[in-house]
């Protein structure tokens, strides 16, 4: 496949690096998924609320770098668009986040290229959690390929406002009036003080254990 060439999102190559990306989702996700039960038999809780898995659609691939001033080509596809596998793993507290990232660090299939904590610096929205980009080794033709994938992390509260927050600025075709853009800020600086506050009651409540 030429990484030079003009993107086809409808051809076979466009498919067949789609695939590609599939197939490292897949695994970090099926990676992710045998942590969940390991630290929920070691912990006795679910450590990992949830993780779920996701593949960019062709056209919020080419809109993305449409937004970046990208050539349309594979090369630029392949090493500038980091977010086209994504996996999202759910957790109860902030400290459980930590404990995860702990963990991926330490794992020999995922090669960490980038993070961004949002926890300890949310974004100016209110946005909290933290994004890591990782390689993960694909085998095509007997070739052992690394592909990128972004591992979103974020707390239970957290992902209930980000996902709304998505929904109303982005899958509405009415934009989202200042005054409500404020109030969802607002909303989530709430939701992280929360999470602060239910993180500390239950490091009390297992101190007293």
């Amino acid at each position: 496949m030429s990484t030079n060439s003009i993107i086809p999102t409808t051809g076979k190559r466009f498919e067949l690096l789609m695939r590609v990306y599939e197939g490292a989702a897949n695994q970090v996700f099926g990676e992710l998924m045998n942590i969940k039960q390991i630290l929920k038999d070691f912990y006795g809780y679910d450590i990992i609320n949830n993780v779920t898995k996701r593949i960019k659609t062709s056209e919020s691939i080419i809109n993305k770098m449409k937004k970046k001033n990208y050539q349309l080509n594979y090369k630029n596809l392949i090493n500038n668009i980091n977010d086209i596998a994504g996996v999202r793993v759910i957790c109860p507290l902030k400290n459980d986040i930590y404990t995860i990232i702990n963990i991926i660090e330490q794992m020999p299939n995922m090669k960490i290229i980038k993070s961004k904590d949002y926890i300890s610096n949310p974004k100016e929205s209110g946005y909290s959690g933290y994004h890591l980009i990782i390689e993960t080794p694909v085998i095509i033709e007997n070739e052992e390929i690394p592909v990128k994938v972004e591992i979103q992390l974020r707390t239970m509260a957290m992902d209930f406002w980000a996902t709304n927050e998505h929904k109303m600025k982005y899958k509405t075709d009415k934009k989202l009036s200042f005054l409500d853009s404020k109030r969802l800020t607002i909303y989530a600086k709430i939701l992280n003080i929360l999470d602060d506050k239910i993180m500390k009651l239950y490091q009390k409540q297992r101190s007293n254990v």
